[in-house]
């Protein structure tokens, strides 16, 4: 079996639920592996493009009430809300790699670089005391933000001062990298923020609340993770694997070892999975800025179009997309007002003209008036959010 461009836009469109066909927010984050969430409205609108029933409410229920989804710091040291019977194998696999890397780094600046107040000789001694104290004020308190945490343990507030005279190099308090380690480590949660569905401001929570036996260890977890992937994104290269788990060359060859795979032109599937989706009339998808289906690969042309820059910023981050039929289309941005404006780069028809129109017309009201800028503004989202 042979699959070409056509062949992996149906699939690309059938698995990753972008005719909206994804049952629940569970489903939808599911599909696609792992939701980005470097910025928090990304998961939200990730799952509104792929389930037509959800609401915001009904996404914000499933994180922090019902806890099927998960926010962890994961692959290519990126934050991601996981589906929680994957935890384990996301945790064994790409978080307690970027833990160990973490707290090496930590280690390494604190001494190193000169701190306010100067600890004490033995820094891994007196990083594992705070980490220990953290622990307990956070249990007592159940749930706390890191200001809470950091007047409660004001160790936290340590700072790492400049050392140079460049204006990025400025006095730093280590209460952000010592709770993520901790978080990588599987030690805390973040948990519901303070203020609205695009709010940044999470609070944390024991993760003993969240697993009270704790994450078990997987030793084939790193085959596990690979084979969920290549079930939703493949057909994928070597390379494609590479980039999306972040890992070595090597440890991503061994991963694929382990597996029954098969090579399908274009890329890898599973072995008992080469036929190919059964393609489906177009549909009009608007999905978010670093959403988890254009950050699927690495190898991107079959699905952009052909002069795709004003859909990146300098750092090769994508902003907000607009599909028809498997393929990037064009972009599109939410105004202050919370109004949706789009524009599309390539001309496929006035079908996919007017499927775009009530895509946006069905997605705005959804938003309630919640105006959405992504960390990482393109060129054509900025364009269409401040005309």
């Amino acid at each position: 079996m042979r699959f070409d461009i056509e062949g992996r836009r149906a699939r690309l469109v059938a698995r990753q639920h972008l005719a909206g066909t994804a049952r629940d927010p569970v489903q939808a984050a599911a599909d696609v592996v792992v939701l980005h969430a470097t910025d928090p409205a990304t998961v939200f609108l990730s799952v509104l493009a792929r389930c037509t029933s959800a609401s915001v409410e009904d996404v914000a229920k499933v994180m922090y009430d019902d806890r099927e989804l998960v926010r962890m710091m994961a692959m290519r040291r990126t934050l991601f809300v996981v589906p929680a019977d994957l935890v384990a194998v996301v945790h064994n696999a790409a978080s307690l790699e970027i833990a160990d890397r973490q707290r090496k780094r930590l280690l390494q600046q604190l001494t190193t670089i000169p701190t306010e107040p100067e600890l004490p000789a033995d820094a891994d001694g007196w990083l594992r005391s705070v980490e220990s104290s953290v622990e307990r004020v956070l249990a007592e308190r159940g749930s706390a933000t890191a200001a809470q945490l950091s007047a409660d343990e004001p160790r936290l507030r340590t700072a790492l001062l400049p050392t140079s005279g460049k204006k990025w190099d400025v006095k730093r308090n280590i209460t952000t990298y010592v709770l993520v380690l901790m978080a990588a480590e599987g030690r805390m949660v973040r948990a519901q923020p303070r203020g609205s569905w695009t709010s940044r401001a999470h609070t944390w929570e024991p993760a003993s609340s969240w697993w009270p036996r704790g994450i078990p260890e997987l030793p084939d977890a790193r085959a596990r993770l690979v084979e969920q992937y290549l079930r939703r994104f493949g057909p994928a290269t070597v390379a494609d694997v590479q980039w999306w788990t972040g890992w070595t060359l090597g440890a991503t060859r061994k991963a694929l070892a382990a597996l029954e795979t098969a090579d399908v032109g274009c890329g890898l599937v599973m072995a008992d999975d080469t036929e190919p989706d059964e393609p489906a009339a177009p549909t009009a998808a608007l999905l978010p800025a670093l959403d988890p289906t254009p950050m699927g690969w690495k190898e991107r042309d079959w699905y952009l179009p052909e002069d795709s820059r004003p859909l990146f910023d300098r750092n090769g981050n994508i902003g907000p997309t607009i599909w028809w039929g498997g393929e990037v289309i064009g972009g599109w941005a939410v105004r202050p007002d919370g109004k949706i404006a789009t524009s599309l780069l390539t001309d496929r028809g006035a079908a996919a003209t007017r499927a775009v129109q009530e895509a946006a017309d069905v997605l705005q009201p959804r938003l309630d008036g919640t105006p959405v800028v992504p960390s990482f503004p393109t060129p054509l989202e900025k364009q269409l959010r401040t005309a």
